[in-house]
């Protein structure tokens, strides 16, 4: 049974890790896929992916976009509209971190991490509610963190963003739900990517591993499975909700 059949969705920052994870999940349940990345190093990479879901069978186009742009954002979805003829998933993936103390953290640091990973979340979102407005159904899943909603010392810029992002998504819920949109988020604990590779081995893996109850880190394709529910006619009575993928790391 595939939960996307005929479906079109954007998700952004997909070269790599989740994103390319929900990338070919999505296209083994039917979606045709647009999905962003924004760096040249992650050219080839994207070219790949779409090598990959060709001969899947599937349809995915990358496209080089900063998501923190809003006017980037506005031609984007106009030329998916356009290429594909509506949009009904967006997953606002891009983000990145930036770790330091307060005490040392720079204005530019702080103001990156914002651009990226919260102002990145409305720009994207303004721009697929009007298709979705139109047809009057569409579904916005937003990636958060529990670092958002528990915290964490020298993360202060990362938990901000991403607790804004749950906030966002809230306040989503409430405006579009009447025109049969969904907004829900998820929040991912530790997930074994490039970001998170220093902690895979050694006495620091083991540390954090202490404290998540089923004691592991997660793997894309568990934050893949939760974004394709989210995605899929299976929770069309959700929204406004965020989903904490994390082991338990939250209780």
């Amino acid at each position: 049974m595939k939960l996307l059949e005929g479906k079109v969705a954007i998700i952004t920052g997909a070269a790599r890790g989740i994103g390319e994870a929900m990338v070919i999940k999505f296209i083994e349940h039917g979606a045709r896929v647009a999905f962003t990345y924004v760096s040249d190093s992650s050219a080839e990479k994207a070219r790949a992916i779409e090598e990959k879901v060709k001969a899947m069978g599937g349809e995915a186009i990358s496209y080089k976009t900063n998501a923190g742009d809003y006017a980037a954002c506005e031609a984007l979805v106009n030329e998916v509209v356009n290429k594909f003829g509506g949009i009904d998933i967006c997953v606002n993936n891009a983000g990145i971190s930036k770790d330091n103390l307060l005490l040392r953290m720079t204005p530019e640091q702080w103001d990156e991490v914002m651009n990226v990973n919260l102002k990145s979340v409305f720009n994207m979102t303004k721009q697929v509610i009007r298709p979705m407005m139109k047809a009057r159904s569409g579904t916005i899943i937003n990636m958060s963190s529990v670092i958002g909603e528990m915290g964490n010392a020298g993360q202060s810029s990362y938990a901000a963003s991403k607790a804004g992002i749950i906030g966002f998504t809230k306040s989503v819920a409430k405006e579009l739900g009447s025109r049969n949109i969904r907004c829900n988020a998820i929040a991912p604990g530790f997930v074994e990517t490039d970001m998170t590779s220093y902690l895979k081995e050694g006495e620091s893996a083991e540390k954090y591993k202490a404290g998540i109850p089923l004691g592991r880190f997660a793997s894309t394709e568990d934050i893949a499975c939760v974004a394709l529910f989210l995605a899929s006619p299976m929770s069309s009575y959700i929204t406004g909700q965020t989903i904490s993928v994390c082991g338990g790391l939250n209780i």
